[in-house]
């Protein structure tokens, strides 16, 4: 029931302020996304008792906080990267909680980040409810908004398009131009320039003026205009023009690879044209020039890049699809339900499943600190998972996950750190990449424990008691990333346990 107007509680918004030693998480997320350059200027707007403004500042940034309890002198002043962080959802006035969301948007030169609790389990216990949010026993108020629902209220309000980057965590860009970079950037899969594999004069003798003109062809797929390589002129002279000059660089390297790298490109923009469809395609000129340039130089035209990108979207309407790309994928671990990705190989994926994470991340967000994707093999639906400890602990537990309704964008949140079933990762080696830092440590692991025939109930071992007792059931004890045998077993079950891994080895080796 909802408390009449004229019962209404005092409400103590400043309360609802904490005390921070770290960065608070969308603060972080805008560093780590590359948003600050060491010239940015940043404004807490509703800084609460400051703890971001003072950790901002000890990274060298210039820094300024503004808070109407805390920090009501000087009035807030315009910054290039603005915080209004859990600031909406704490104030229970609806015409205040706009104004608070306008004004920050008036002061923001650049980027505005805009942060609010959402909606991911029972907020009710114990709290009466106040307006569309509910008031705390501090006399605080607290609005719980569903992801979507942020999402269109600040779209409404400011006529913009928020950019998701986790849940209730949102950028705003100044600059349209901006947010389609920013966004083309989340989409652009890793490429490396091909080796040189011949050595001839002429490239031996201008190596150092055709190094850039190979990095450019790394990163776009395509060879560049002339304003858009410092070397251009240089490189006219010598070559004549960059055709010519490209010529070369294929005399001592592979064709195929150069073709590979073109091709990924390709994708990369098909992927995000594709993911354009869900809020406002731009004009092909309201985009970047660089962006005109990919789209001209690896289609030929607009409207052929949109036919592609289109097909490509409509290719996910088909669950089969989808299962057969997750099935045959080079990277993961397969079930017969689902596929896991570490999120650091994401961009190694088939294009379509890039696609498809791209529908759940770029619409809702992902679990900002989740490390692990899953893919459902037979639901339309995208899980991003967290394993603290990933690195770490060669099979670790579970922590939290989100996962998300692709046919309806319901998202549920889950904890499992105090549930008696606790669900662990093997095979870690298959979640990521080759020249991911640890892979070879997580595949020499994966193979002993294959020889010593620990994995051959694969499905069950998930469970961490299950997968304990297996290790006591073969007189193993793991430390580290390094199996050793029981020193106080059976001499006699060791030997026929050795004898059985010797065996493996032989067979599968």
């Amino acid at each position: 029931m909802t408390v009449p107007d004229i019962l209404a509680p005092q409400i103590d918004r400043h309360k609802a302020a904490i005390t921070r030693y770290n960065l608070s998480r969308p603060v972080r997320l805008a560093l780590e996304a590359g948003l600050f350059a060491s010239e940015t200027s940043f404004l807490d707007y509703g800084s609460g008792r400051g703890g971001d403004v003072k950790q901002m500042k000890k990274q060298g940034y210039t820094c300024s906080g503004w808070d109407p309890f805390y920090s009501p002198d000087p009035p807030p002043s315009p910054a290039d990267i603005v915080n209004l962080g859990y600031v909406i959802n704490v104030i229970e006035n609806m015409g205040d909680r706009r104004e608070a969301l306008i004004k920050a948007w008036e002061l923001t030169r650049k980027v505005l980040i805009v942060a609010a609790q959402v909606t991911l389990a029972d907020i009710n216990k114990g709290t009466v409810i106040y307006g569309d949010g509910i008031v705390t026993n501090r006399k605080t108020f607290q609005k719980y908004y569903e992801q979507e629902e942020l999402k269109i209220y600040i779209d409404q309000l400011l006529g913009v398009d928020a950019i998701p980057v986790a849940l209730g965590v949102y950028f705003v860009f100044r600059d349209p131009v901006e947010a389609q970079l920013f966004r083309l950037s989340h989409f652009r899969s890793r490429a490396s320039t091909p080796r040189v594999r011949a050595c001839i004069k002429l490239f031996a003798d201008h190596q150092e003026l055709l190094v850039p003109l190979m990095s450019f062809m790394t990163k776009r797929g395509r060879l560049p205009r002339q304003s858009e390589l410092p070397e251009a002129e240089e490189i006219n002279a010598e070559f004549g023009n960059f055709r010519r000059a490209f010529q070369v660089i294929l005399q001592v390297t592979e064709a195929e690879e150069w073709e590979a790298i073109t091709k990924t490109r390709r994708q990369d923009l098909m992927v995000y044209l594709a993911l354009c469809q869900f809020t406002r395609r731009p004009k092909f000129a309201e985009f970047a020039p660089e962006i005109r340039e990919d789209i001209l130089g690896l289609f030929g035209t607009y409207k052929q890049a949109l036919l592609e990108a289109d097909e490509m979207l409509h290719s996910l309407g088909n669950s089969q699809v989808i299962r057969e790309i997750c099935l045959q994928s080079r990277i993961g671990k397969k079930s017969a339900n689902h596929l896991l990705v570490h999120i650091s190989a994401l961009r190694s994926l088939d294009p379509l499943l890039r696609l498809y994470e791209g529908c759940a991340s770029q619409t809702i967000g992902r679990l900002d600190e989740a490390n692990v994707i899953k893919f459902y093999l037979q639901k339309p639906k995208i899980a991003y998972l967290f394993y603290p400890d990933f690195d770490i602990n060669p099979h670790p537990v579970l922590q939290t996950s989100m996962e998300i309704n692709l046919s309806n964008l319901h998202v549920t949140y889950r904890d499992y750190s105090h549930e008696d079933k606790l669900s662990i990762l093997h095979y870690k080696d298959a979640l990521v990449t080759p020249d991911y830092p640890l892979y070879e440590k997580f595949a020499k692991l994966t193979r002993q424990e294959q020889d010593w025939g620990l994995l051959d109930n694969w499905p069950s071992i998930s469970d961490r008691a299950i997968w304990l007792q297996c290790l006591a059931d073969n007189c193993v004890i793991l430390k580290g990333y390094q199996l050793s045998w029981r020193k106080d077993a059976d001499p006699y079950k060791i030997k026929l346990l050795r004898a059985a891994v010797q065996y493996r080895r032989k067979i599968m080796h």
